[in-house]
């Protein structure tokens, strides 16, 4: 498939499902975030886990991160959530905005974040240079950067591929954890530490999604609809559904946890 109708596929699903999730309500929306809550909560990768990176929900549409961005600092886990700012990248050799993890110190830190025009809790630009950061590209010592051990990323539709297992994600058409995930990668390369799967080193990759997001096989092991792929979208560890379902990728390059 070409690049134009590999773009053109995902804008179409993006449509689908921005259509299904309409009908879907705040109630189902909080119980499911609550079932994902639960299952994640006892997860041995989680609660291993020191330092996590969460991205904060809008307020409808999606997985709600609330429970879990409470419980992980309650836990004494550091915790870090998106960061968007400029890239300082030329026009040509990159996008303009790209996308950093940064660090909350507690929950009152974590409750002082405003809102952004899509609702999505923020961290303000005057505070960044207090807390750690995962990347180098904000101002500050890059031998401090903090290494992930897992990320809990969004997306908009989700499935597995049938042939290899994999778990497959298709986010909001921005790139931002895209980007970051090469950047990352790239790091860790630079750092003679790379995953099994060619991935940044030690960093779990899981999504967080509600039930109307999965793309479900027929009975017999037909995908009707399926997540366009494109050489640089990054393969998940697992999926985390809100009627309960965990996904875990069954390739055989990777470890399944347990």
């Amino acid at each position: 498939m070409s690049s134009a109708a590999l773009s053109a596929a995902k804008t179409q699903l993006r449509s689908l499902i921005k259509q299904r999730l309409k009908d879907v309500s705040k109630e189902s929306i909080s119980q499911q975030s609550q079932v994902v809550f639960e299952s994640l909560r006892s997860f041995r990768p989680y609660i291993d886990a020191k330092r996590v990176g969460i991205y904060l929900a809008m307020p409808g549409g999606e997985l709600q991160t609330d429970p879990l961005v409470r419980h992980a600092l309650q836990s004494g886990k550091q915790v870090f959530v998106p960061y968007l700012h400029k890239s300082g990248l030329s026009k040509g050799q990159g996008p303009a905005r790209i996308m950093d993890m940064v660090s909350l110190a507690d929950v009152a830190d974590y409750e002082s974040l405003v809102p952004d025009k899509w609702g999505i809790p923020s961290v303000e630009e005057a505070t960044v240079n207090k807390r750690q950061r995962s990347l180098g590209e904000l101002d500050g010592d890059i031998a401090s950067d903090a290494a992930l051990d897992l990320i809990l990323m969004p997306g908009v539709a989700f499935d597995e591929d049938p042939e290899t297992g994999l778990v497959r994600r298709l986010g909001h058409g921005k790139g931002f954890y895209d980007y970051f995930l090469h950047r990352y990668a790239l790091k860790a390369a630079a750092r003679g530490a790379t995953s099994d799967h060619g991935g940044p080193s030690a960093l779990l990759l899981y999504a967080l999604g509600l039930r109307e997001q999965w793309l479900a096989p027929t009975p017999d092991g037909h995908l009707d609809i399926s997540v366009p792929v494109e050489p640089h979208d990054q393969p998940l560890d697992g999926l985390f559904l809100g009627d309960g379902q965990v996904k875990l990728a069954t390739d055989q390059g990777r470890v399944k946890p347990s």
